[in-house]
């Protein structure tokens, strides 16, 4: 299954020329993996947080189609790779349509996110989180 997060290009991430400035694109990757996990996983960061854990980027790739301006708006798309043990690798593609509904693929990412406690190390997932993603990742 793919989940959706629209997100408007906003002056913050762009340059002068008014393009989005590339690592801003990583913030946008992150977001969209915080809300997926908000959302879908029910594992809000301020919760995992506060029980003292996290989900540290282990891998990230990218790959840029084309720039995207200010004030359009970006369906990112998620879709579940692989859920290991205390890890996930996620797909994400960030899209653009035009007032005519012409498409443009903007950005292809992947991120690998590994479940930590308070000391960095790797831990499973708590059995309720993995078995939402895996509910989601198995949706037609």
């Amino acid at each position: 299954m793919i989940w959706h997060r629209p997100i408007r290009i906003e002056f913050n991430h762009c340059d002068p020329a008014g393009i989005v400035f590339y690592p801003r694109y990583f913030e946008m990757t992150n977001s969209v993996a915080e809300n997926f996990f908000r959302e879908v996983a029910g594992l809000p960061y301020e919760v995992m947080m506060a029980g003292g854990n996290g989900v540290p980027l282990a891998q990230v790739t990218a790959e840029f189609h084309a720039p995207s301006r200010l004030g359009e708006v970006l369906d990112w798309q998620l879709t579940i790779k692989r859920i290991g043990r205390a890890s996930i690798t996620c797909h994400i593609e960030a899209h653009h349509s035009d007032e005519n509904g012409a498409g443009s693929h903007r950005l292809t990412a992947g991120l690998t996110l590994v479940y930590v406690d308070g000391s960095g190390q790797s831990h499973p997932w708590p059995e309720d989180v993995r078995a939402r993603i895996i509910a989601f990742q198995e949706k037609p």
